[in-house]
């Protein structure tokens, strides 16, 4: 039975009409022009970090399978600021937030769990490459070859908007009540299902099983990937060998630590445990920290990257000179 003061949506018209309200971060007005101040600094550091991580990728003639997937993630991350800052930035600007009509909202939702979802794919991907470079490295080359790296990039991008167009639908068919205010800075999935005028369980179902498939799944298969790489170098006596294996994995691993921290905090628990501010706080980290925190991962740790970025340097002093 339909609670009192909900809206139904009975026909197209009543969805496309609609708007809500991103309160971002209203309740700090005093410190709002700072706080745009750093965002735009932290946007525009991430955006050059990430635009350097692929151009130097694409620069290379035949990169390596882990460098293509690094360059992958990095589109992915560009892309999310893309999907979040502007409306992020513009809530800050403005005293009670930036509304967003129904559409925008549910596009929004889509993209930013459809990304995510497709970072989580291509973390499987990764840690497959390291499996296959650590395990059978004999067969490396014929298993991960250039058409399969792509086809694999391909079906991870379209498996993750494919759940994510279904977890959108599921959450917009749902009766929102008349108060259309999002304590939230973008149209995150916990935030819009805590405007739902329904106490069902059942709305729950599409957001647990969205993360059984982009979260729990990749988690396990990446889990197994290491467990056996783990075996193989215990079979490693030299302890120079070992640690150069390990070092291959490092970078994976901590991006992996740094995107399944945070998307297990916010997406996985129940509805009756939200709390927006503890949201908003994770959420700043996970789409503004660890965006910015990977180009510095993969330069620090992947010797690849540091090669080419070294070469593009080279190049660039020649030009200088000449």
């Amino acid at each position: 039975m339909p609670c009192e003061g909900c809206m139904e949506r009975h026909n197209m018209s009543t969805g496309a009409t609609m708007e809500f309200l991103l309160l971002g971060f209203s309740e700090l007005l005093c410190l709002r022009f700072l706080l745009f101040l750093i965002f735009l600094i932290v946007h525009l550091v991430t955006l050059a970090g990430n635009m350097m991580v692929f151009v130097a990728v694409v620069m290379e003639p035949s990169p390596p399978p882990m460098l293509f997937f690094l360059c992958q993630l990095s589109v992915i991350e560009l892309c999310y600021i893309l999907v979040i800052v502007p409306k992020a930035l513009l809530s800050l600007m403005v005293v009670d937030g930036g509304t967003i009509s129904f559409i925008g909202c549910a596009a929004q939702m889509h993209l930013f769990v459809a990304l995510g979802g497709a970072e989580c794919f291509l973390l499987v991907a990764m840690s497959y490459d390291r499996y296959v470079a650590i395990c059978q490295p004999l067969h490396y080359t014929a298993v991960m070859s250039e058409g399969f790296c792509l086809r694999l990039a391909v079906v991870c991008c379209l498996g993750a908007f494919a759940v994510a167009l279904g977890l959108t639908v599921a959450v917009f068919r749902l009766p929102f009540c008349q108060s259309h205010r999002i304590n939230h800075f973008f149209c995150d999935v916990p935030a819009v299902l805590h405007l739902a005028c329904t106490q069902s369980y059942a709305l729950e179902l599409p957001l647990l099983a969205a993360c059984v498939l982009l979260l729990l799944l990749p988690f396990l298969l990446i889990l197994t990937s290491y467990v056996y790489i783990a075996a193989a170098l215990l079979h490693v006596t030299s302890s120079v060998g070992r640690g150069k294996a390990f070092s291959t994995c490092v970078s994976h691993l901590a991006i992996t630590l740094l995107h399944y921290g945070c998307a297990t905090f916010i997406y996985i628990r129940p509805k009756s445990s939200y709390s927006p501010a503890q949201d908003k706080v994770v959420s700043l980290v996970y789409t503004n920290i660890t965006p910015l925190l990977y180009p510095l991962i993969y330069s620090l740790k992947n010797k690849e990257i540091r090669g080419i970025l070294r070469k593009m340097l080279r190049r660039k002093k020649i030009v200088q000179l000449n």
